[in-house]
C-alpha cells in the first residue's frame, strides 16, 4: 500500500482536470492504496517571496495554509500533480504551490514517484510539452525522484469532455497501477 497525494490545482470545479485527479484517485484507492486529493482552490496559498529562510528552519516564513501541508507531501510515497494547460505550461497556481514546497529541498522526503495529469482544449499533445518541462525541472531537484508517468488529457475543450478522450481512463488505469 502506497501513501498517495493528489494536488488538483485547478479552480474549476467538475472541471476536465478534477475529474481526471478523481479518475486517478478511484483507480489508486482500488488498488488498495490510502489516496488524499487537496484541491488549492481550497488553500490560503501566497507566492514565494524568495528568502530561503526555509532551507534553514525546514518551514515558510509565510502564514498560509503550506507549512501545514508540508509534512503531508514530506510523507507521500507518491504524489500527483493535476493541472490544467494554460498558455502551453502549468496553471499559475500549481507553478506557486511548486515553489512554496521549497522548504522540502535538501531534506529527507519519502516520494520517489510523480504523476502528472494535465488537461487542454488542443489536440496536439506538444502543447503539454511545458507543463512536464516545468515538473520535471521540480522534480530534478530531488534525488532518487521521477516522473513516472503523465496523462495527457488533448481536446478538453469544455468543461466534462476529457470524459470523451482517452485520458480520462488512462488515468484511472495509471492510478490503478500504483502499488
Amino acid at each position: 500500500m502506497k501513501n498517495i497525494l493528489i494536488v488538483n490545482s485547478t479552480f474549476r470545479r467538475g472541471g476536465n482536470t478534477e475529474l481526471l485527479a478523481k479518475q486517478f484517485e478511484k483507480g489508486a484507492a482500488e488498488a488498495g492504496n490510502r489516496v488524499r486529493t487537496i484541491s488549492l482552490r481550497d488553500l490560503k496559498l501566497q507566492f514565494c517571496i524568495g528568502c530561503l529562510s526555509c532551507l534553514g528552519s525546514g518551514k515558510c516564513v509565510l502564514n498560509d495554509s503550506v507549512n501545514a501541508l508540508l509534512p503531508e507531501v514530506r510523507d507521500a510515497d507518491v504524489l500527483v500533480f493535476a493541472t490544467p494547460v494554460y498558455y502551453y505550461s502549468m496553471c499559475g497556481q500549481l507553478k506557486t504551490f511548486l515553489d512554496r514546497l521549497n522548504p522540502l529541498y535538501g531534506q529527507e522526503n519519502k516520494f520517489r514517484q510523480v504523476y502528472l495529469l494535465t488537461a487542454a482544449a488542443e489536440n496536439d499533445r506538444a502543447a503539454m510539452d511545458g507543463t512536464v518541462k516545468g515538473v520535471q525541472g521540480w522534480i530534478d531537484c530531488f534525488d532518487g525522484v521521477r516522473l513516472a508517468g503523465v496523462v495527457y488529457g488533448i481536446g478538453a475543450d469544455a468543461v466534462g469532455s476529457v470524459k470523451d478522450t482517452a485520458a480520462y481512463e488512462e488515468a484511472y488505469r495509471m492510478g490503478k497501477s500504483v502499488h
